[in-house]
């Protein structure tokens, strides 16, 4: 972004409260506040706190560079007397920053952030460096989706590489607990199967596909995600599950980082500024 880096001091008291500290002067600039919310519970009120703290030095705009957007997946009330967290988790950002950018959130019955979101938003999309790598390191790809909901990813990614997908059928039954169906593509012994998602959580999905495809006379599949959650021992599980390497992107640090997507968000994030600063 050509922006200067200040640190965001955090100290937790022996209660769990938490203490904010700013270093740098910010009188008439623009805060931008840099944190992957693959934690939210725990980072919320400290990320709260730095933007109201920074607005209160004198910053003329307060906005939030979240890689990875928790809270997403509960976008309805599904049963009664369900929380719909997407929209009360917005509704808490909103009221401290002045706008937004993430990478790929999970949405699914909500098209867009901004039917979640009253402040400016900015949504990068992966997929071109997901290709990029694809393209460039996996001989012969053949690109699978563990699931329906992958499908709106799988298959932008195919039509950049210029390979063929598939999509898989999944039934969830619990956190858990998850089938996913056979392939019922006759794959070329040349294939390489790639699986593609913008989020590998509990891991069972991307488990049971590609258990389906292992099963179905596929070779060893790679698996490429966006946003490597990876709680417990997901990854792991992965692995040993048959998968013949996990890459994800940096939304969330973690040992499977292969893809850089700091250079997309500085984009989005300067534009989004462009954008607030017109008005």
């Amino acid at each position: 972004m050509g922006a200067d880096v200040a640190p965001v001091d955090l100290h937790r008291f022996p209660d769990g409260e938490s203490l904010i500290t700013l270093h740098s002067d910010l009188e008439g600039r623009e805060a931008v506040i840099l944190c992957s919310l693959c934690d939210p519970d725990r980072h919320a009120l400290p990320l709260r706190f730095a933007a109201d703290t920074a607005c209160e030095m004198g910053a003329v705009h307060a906005g939030l560079v979240a890689p990875y957007l928790g809270y997403m997946r509960q976008d309805r009330r599904f049963h009664s007397g369900e929380a719909v967290s997407a929209r009360l988790f917005a509704r808490f950002l909103e009221e401290s920053f002045d706008w937004l950018v993430t990478v790929d959130p999970h949405l699914h019955r909500i098209q867009a952030l901004d039917e979640l979101f009253a402040i400016p938003t900015g949504r990068v999309s992966a997929a071109p460096l997901l290709a990029q790598w694809i393209a460039e390191t996996v001989d012969n790809p053949v690109l699978v989706g563990p699931d329906s909901e992958s499908r709106q990813w799988v298959a932008e990614v195919a039509s950049l590489v210029g390979c063929p997908y598939e999509v898989l059928r999944k039934v969830r039954s619990g956190d858990r607990r998850v089938e996913v169906s056979k392939s019922g593509r006759q794959w070329r012994c040349s294939g390489t199967p790639v699986l593609v998602d913008d989020i590998a959580s509990s891991g069972r999905t991307l488990v049971g596909a590609i258990e389906g495809l292992v099963e179905s006379g596929a070779k060893p599949p790679l698996c490429a995600v966006i946003h490597a959650v990876f709680a417990g021992q997901a990854h792991a599980e992965i692995l040993a599950a048959g998968a013949s390497q996990v890459v994800t992107t940096d939304t969330i640090p973690h040992e499977s980082n292969a893809i850089g997507i700091a250079p997309l968000l500085a984009e989005a994030a300067n534009h989004t500024l462009a954008a607030l600063t017109l008005q």
